[in-house]
């Protein structure tokens, strides 16, 4: 039983319908104008920031549609420089004799183009189409996204739960809506309310596990 009631279960997979944009909406919509068939007006978008800002997430949802993705492009050595530098010259030449591509080009980075140290032509390439800098979500945010995941699943998160969330569990927002997942399956089993004791018993018996 104890194993039923506290197995957090893993994060969901990233997807655009469940990034939690914050300050990032301008960058979501285009992504989703990006990987969308039906348009063709978005075929290069470059993403950068720190750790924690989105990019996995958003990079990793991509890889589900037809679209080209490069994460972490600061990584790459010489011969796939050349190799990217070649992907976006492709595109644009397709593009512009009117062959028909469904394809897009979605990059990531650590910083803006041309500070990273890479091929001087590609820099120029990564800031061809839209480029945009992630970020990371604020307490504030991340209080508001979970109040909504709470709501969405008939919770009643009481806020001193989610201040010790925020002040105490690891901050990225996947886990943290896990713990909270698991936390309501514990309320419900137990029909018993969602409060602080709760949550600290809840992650001591993890760790016991």
């Amino acid at each position: 039983m104890k194993q039923l009631l506290l197995d957090i279960q893993p994060p969901a997979p990233p997807k655009l319908e469940n990034f939690i944009a914050g300050r990032n909406a301008e960058a979501l919509h285009n992504i989703q104008q990006a990987i969308d068939p039906a348009s063709s007006a978005i075929r290069f978008i470059y993403l950068w920031g720190e750790t924690g800002s989105g990019k996995t997430h958003l990079i990793t949802a991509c890889q589900a549609h037809n679209v080209i993705t490069v994460d972490d492009v600061h990584l790459l050595n010489e011969a796939d420089q050349i190799d990217l530098f070649n992907t976006y010259n492709q595109i644009r030449d397709d593009n512009l004799a009117g062959r028909t591509s469904e394809r897009a080009l979605i990059v990531t980075g650590n910083a803006p183009p041309s500070h990273m140290g890479l091929r001087d032509d590609l820099s120029t390439r990564l800031a061809w189409g839209l480029a945009y800098q992630l970020h990371p979500l604020s307490d504030e945010e991340k209080a508001l996204a979970l109040r909504h995941h709470a709501r969405i699943r008939g919770m009643r998160l009481p806020t001193e739960v989610i201040d010790y969330c925020l002040r105490y569990l690891h901050r990225d927002l996947p886990n943290l809506i896990a713990t909270i997942n698991a936390l309501d399956e514990w309320s419900l089993t137990t029909k018993k309310p969602v409060t602080v004791p709760m949550l600290r018993k809840l992650l001591q018996l993890n760790l016991e596990i």
